[in-house]
C-alpha cells in the first residue's frame, strides 16, 4: 500500500541479525499496515561468515534465510502493497537479486527486484577475506523511484535501509539535512529488531517481553516519526526503550552516516500514547567526507580449553595447570589465561563449588594451537589437581577473523542502483561534506545538594545498554528523572568508569554526554581487541558489559533510591 498525501510512511522492520525470528516476516505483514518492511541482516562477524561460504561456491554470499522467508510471504508482501529493502545481499546482492527473480517466477507472483551494488571493495585491499564500504541510502531510494517490489543491498549502513525508501517517498534529495537525519535516527531505532520493543531491555521486569514485538516508525515528511509495533504484540515502546536503542553503538554527538551526519545531542523524545515515542527535534549536517570500509581478514587459529576447578584450594589448582602447561605454551604466539570465580564455599551443588580456568591460544599456525595443545591438556587428565576435568575436550585449532575500519573518499565509490529493467543508475556522492569534529560537552546541570547516600549498585538507578564496534566498546547509560540526570552526570565520569570496570582502567575511555537523553556514553578502545570474530575476551562482543557496570555498587543518593 501507499499512504495518502500527508500520511506518514509506515516503516517496519522483520529482522535484526542474520538469524533473527524467522517468522518475523509473515508477523509484520499481517499484523497491521505496512508501507516498506525492512531487515537488517548483516553485522561485521555476519560479512566474515558469508565471505567464508564464498570460498566455498562463488554464487554464495547473501543471506538464504531471507530467501527462505520470502518464499512464504512474497505473495503476502505483494496482495498488501508493501515493498521490502533488505541488506541481505551481503557479498553478492546481484546473485540474491536473481534468486528472488527465479523464486517469484516459480511462484507465479510478479513482483519487481532492484538492487545496490559498488560497496565492494574487495580489490583494494589484498588478502582480505572481504572489504565493503558502507553504503548510504539514495541507492535504494533509486530503485524505489524505478518501481522496485523488493530491493537487497550489500554492505550499506543499518539506517539507510529506512533513510532510502524515506527519500524516495518524500523527495527528499541530498541537501535535505534534517529530514535525512530524522530518518537515520529512526532506522538506527528499527534497525535491531526487538531491541526497541523490550527486548535485552534494562528495566525488563517492568513489562511483559517474553515475545517481544517487532517495531515500524511513521515517518513524517518532516523527518520526524512514531516509534511503535503493530496492536497486540508483545513487549514495550516506551521513551526507556527508545533511548537504550539509539545509545547502542553510538558515541558521541555525530552519529555519521554517507548521507548525513545526524545531531544525536538534539532528539527529544516524548511518549505519546501507550507505545507510541515520538522522536523529533533532530537536526543533520553534511556527511564526512569519506566513506567506512569494513575489512575482514583472517587472523590465524585458535583453541581454548575449560579447566574446572571444584572445592578447596581453586588458586592454587590454577598455578599448578598453568605450570604443567608451560611447556606446550612456549610457541604459541598468544595464550590468555582467565580465572572464573563462580564457586561458592560450602556449597550445595558441584557445579556452584567449581570454578573455570579458561585457556585461549591464538597463532598463525595451526599446528601451534591444535594438536599441541590438545594433546598436552588431555594428558593432565590422570596427573593434575585433584578432580581434574575439563568442559570439553580441545579441538584442532579453528580460523578466526579480524575485522579493521578502512575509509575511503566518497567519490571513489562506485555506488550503483540496478533497476527492475537492468538500467544502471549511477548515485552521485554528495556535493558537500563537513569534517566530523567532536562537538564540545555541554554545561551539566547543577548537581544535586547535599543528602545522606546509600551504597547500591548503579542499575536501582540507571538503565544501561552495550555493544561493539570493532575491537572497542560502548556502554550507553541513561536515567529516567531530572534528580538522577543531575547526580548521574557528575558522579559517571570517564575516570569514575575506569574504576568500576578494572578492564579498561589502562585503555583510552571517552565520555560522550547527551542531555536530552540524560545519557552519557562512553567509548572504550581496544576492550575487544580484534573484533568479535577474534573473541578476544569471555564477551565478545561486549553485549553484557552494561549489565555489569548496572551490577557495580556506588554511593548513590537516597532521595533516588
Amino acid at each position: 500500500m501507499s499512504p495518502a498525501p500527508g500520511e506518514p510512511l509506515r516503516v517496519g522492520n522483520a529482522s535484526g541479525f542474520y538469524g533473527d525470528r524467522f517468522d518475523a516476516l509473515r508477523e509484520m505483514l499481517t499484523g497491521g499496515d505496512l508501507d516498506v518492511l525492512t531487515g537488517d541482516y548483516l553485522a561485521e562477524l555476519t560479512m566474515l561468515i558469508l565471505a567464508r561460504d564464498r570460498l566455498k561456491d562463488p554464487a554464495a554470499g547473501y543471506a538464504r534465510t531471507f530467501l527462505r522467508q520470502l518464499e512464504e510471504c512474497l505473495g503476502l508482501a505483494h496482495e498488501r502493497g508493501v515493498r521490502i529493502v533488505a541488506n541481505a545481499g551481503g557479498l553478492n546482492p546481484a546473485g540474491l537479486a536473481d534468486a528472488v527473480r527465479e523464486l517469484a517466477d516459480r511462484l507465479g507472483i510478479p513482483v519487481r527486484v532492484a538492487h545496490v551494488e559498488g560497496d565492494d571493495l574487495h580489490g583494494a585491499h589484498p588478502g582480505a577475506l572481504a572489504a565493503h564500504a558502507y553504503l548510504g541510502g539514495f541507492g535504494i531510494a533509486a530503485c524505489l523511484r524505478g518501481g522496485a517490489d523488493v530491493v537487497v543491498t550489500g554492505r550499506v549502513t543499518d539506517a539507510a535501509l529506512v533513510t532510502g525508501p524515506a527519500a524516495a517517498h518524500f523527495g527528499w534529495g541530498p541537501a535535505d539535512h534534517d529530514p535525512l537525519a530524522g530518518a537515520v535516527v529512526a532506522g538506527h531505532v528499527l534497525e535491531c529488531g526487538a531491541q526497541a520493543t523490550g527486548g535485552n531491555y534494562a528495566f525488563f521486569r517492568g513489562a511483559d517481553v517474553r515475545r517481544p514485538g517487532f517495531p515500524l516508525a511513521e515517518i513524517h515528511a518532516d523527518g520526524s516519526s512514531v516509534i511503535t509495533k503493530h496492536p497486540g504484540t508483545g513487549g514495550l515502546v516506551d521513551v526507556g526503550t527508545v533511548t537504550a536503542q539509539l545509545l547502542y553503538e553510538t558515541a558521541g554527538a555525530r552519529y555519521a552516516g554517507p548521507d548525513v551526519t545526524a545531531r544525536l545531542d538534539t532528539v527529544r523524545l516524548s511518549q505519546e500514547g501507550p507505545d507510541r515515542v515520538r522522536v523529533g527535534g533532530v537536526r543533520g549536517e553534511a556527511p564526512p567526507p569519506t566513506l567506512k570500509v569494513g575489512v575482514n581478514r583472517l587472523g590465524g587459529f585458535r583453541n581454548e580449553v575449560v579447566f574446572v576447578l571444584t572445592g578447596l584450594d581453586v588458586e592454587a589448582k590454577a598455578e599448578l595447570v598453568r605450570a604443567q602447561m608451560e611447556g606446550a605454551l612456549g610457541k604459541v604466539a598468544e595464550a590468555r589465561w582467565t580465572l572464573a570465580r563462580t564457586d561458592r564455599p560450602d556449597a550445595d551443588t558441584e557445579e556452584t563449588a567449581s570454578a573455570l580456568l579458561r585457556l585461549v591460544v591464538r597463532d598463525p599456525d595451526q599446528a601451534a594451537v591444535g594438536r599441541a595443545l590438545s594433546g598436552a591438556a588431555v594428558e593432565l587428565a590422570l596427573a593434575s589437581y585433584p578432580g581434574f576435568h575439563v568442559l570439553a575436550p580441545p579441538g584442532k585449532g579453528s580460523p578466526y577473523g579480524v575485522f579493521e575500519a578502512a575509509s575511503v573518499p566518497q567519490d571513489a565509490v562506485a555506488h550503483l542502483a540496478v533497476l527492475p529493467d537492468g538500467s544502471r543508475v549511477a548515485v552521485a556522492p554528495p556535493r558537500g561534506t563537513r569534517p566530523l569534529d567532536a562537538v564540545p560537552e555541554p554545561a551539566p546541570p547543577a548537581p544535586l545538594p547535599p543528602g545522606p547516600v546509600r551504597r547500591a549498585p548503579l542499575g536501582l538507578v540507571a538503565g544501561a545498554r552495550s555493544g561493539d564496534k570493532g575491537g572497542d566498546a560502548n556502554v550507553g547509560v541513561w536515567v529516567r528523572s531530572e534528580q538522577a540526570w543531575r547526580w548521574l552526570v557528575h558522579e559517571l565520569t570517564a575516570d569514575r568508569f575506569r574504576q568500576l570496570i578494572p578492564e579498561s582502567r589502562d585503555l583510552p575511555v571517552t565520555r560522550h554526554v547527551l542531555p536530552n537523553l540524560r545519557a552519557v556514553n562512553f567509548t572504550v578502545e581496544g576492550l575487544l581487541g580484534a573484533g568479535v570474530a577474534a573473541r578476544h575476551r569471555f564477551d565478545p562482543q561486549a553485549k553484557a558489559l552494561g549489565e555489569w557496570l548496572r551490577a557495580r555498587h556506588l554511593d548513590i543518593p537516597e532521595v533516588l533510591l
